[in-house]
């Protein structure tokens, strides 16, 4: 018998909600407290909705932090784990689905090309496994041998996965492979019958080598949202332009072409001279709400939550203030992952 495997849309059902509370002792030191903050802001708009899981590294005193009690609520669960930062989008399992059961990937993870250190950060899908919180029902996988970070790729739960060729492509991170050979790995690994790649694409300061996340995302209704650019000054106009012939000859697995909608560009945002990577494209699809990454632009903030309610019409678009985390070439989505019913 063949075995039926599905990697979940983002706006099926889910079981939980993967965050890493920030450290003082690493990058976000010097903007500790205003990180801590969206953090809090973050966990509150999630534990509201379902459960979120917290790695920290001292259970006890992240939680005084979010409740300034030893009372926290029963779906925030925190679990001790080093970490070497808090982009769990990028080193949290890969839930597919095999024969109707999750299965919890672990592949390998190594900080967007060797950037950076994660020698902790590859440990965090081991220690979940231990933890006792997967269900029994839950296999684990792992692909140590094969480097993949969630936020490169998307799925839009019905056999087609899109991702970048400058992400997949890059040298640092699976050298040696084709173009042909990483397609037949990630239609094998999730059952997928198509994958496009987008080959154009990019964001000034963006270190992941263009994610997926960062440009274009699935939305229910063969809907994909991208980030457009209006402005023929921008840096970014000819490279999300020609992005935007792209996506218009993607089409889905039926052969029909992809509604797109247009996300707006928010106005350029610097730290010492050097663009950040800021996008409303890094939302966070959950079980009753959309959290929007929002960044002190009141125009541009509520076109995109707006844009949002339209593709989300049964769930609350809730705009969560990300502006710090840009400072660290990150947002909203990025310091996520979500895995699907069944798993915890």
């Amino acid at each position: 018998m063949k075995e039926q495997i599905l990697l979940p849309a983002e706006w099926e059902k889910q079981s939980a909600i993967l965050i890493a509370w920030p450290q003082k002792d690493s990058d976000w030191s010097e903007v500790y407290d205003e990180v801590v903050a969206f953090y809090s802001e973050l966990v509150y708009a999630i534990w509201a909705i379902q459960k979120v899981i917290i790695l920290t590294k001292k259970k006890h005193e992240t939680q005084l932090q979010l409740f300034r009690t030893d009372y926290y609520p029963e779906n925030v669960i925190f679990v001790e784990c080093p970490t070497n930062d808090t982009w769990t989008r990028d080193y949290g399992a890969i839930t597919v689905i095999k024969n109707g059961l999750p299965v919890f990937v672990d592949f390998q993870y190594n900080a967007w090309g060797l950037k950076f250190a994660a020698d902790k950060d590859n440990q965090v899908n081991t220690w979940l496994k231990n933890s006792g919180l997967l269900k029994k029902t839950v296999k684990y996988k792992n692909y140590l041998d094969f480097v993949l970070e969630g936020g490169s790729i998307e799925s839009d739960g019905n056999k087609t996965v899109m991702t970048t060729t400058h992400c997949l492509m890059a040298p640092n991170r699976n050298a040696g492979w084709t173009k042909e050979q990483l397609e037949m790995q990630l239609l094998r690994l999730f059952g997928a019958e198509q994958i496009l790649w987008l080959n154009y694409g990019s964001l000034q300061g963006d270190d992941t080598d263009g994610h997926i996340d960062t440009l274009a995302r699935f939305c229910p209704d063969n809907v994909i949202a991208y980030v457009q650019c209006e402005d023929p000054e921008d840096e970014h106009y000819q490279e999300l332009s020609s992005m935007e012939n792209e996506l218009k000859s993607f089409r889905n697995i039926e052969g029909e072409p992809y509604k797109l909608v247009p996300l707006p560009m928010p106005d350029a945002i610097y730290k010492d001279g050097q663009r950040l990577p800021a996008t409303y494209a890094n939302f966070l699809i959950m079980n009753e709400r959309v959290l929007c990454p929002t960044y002190n632009q009141p125009a541009n903030d509520q076109k995109a939550i707006a844009i949002l309610q339209s593709l989300f019409p049964t769930r609350k678009i809730k705009g969560i203030k990300s502006t710090v985390l840009i400072t660290q070439g990150g947002s909203l989505h990025c310091s996520t992952m979500q895995f699907p019913e069944g798993v915890f």
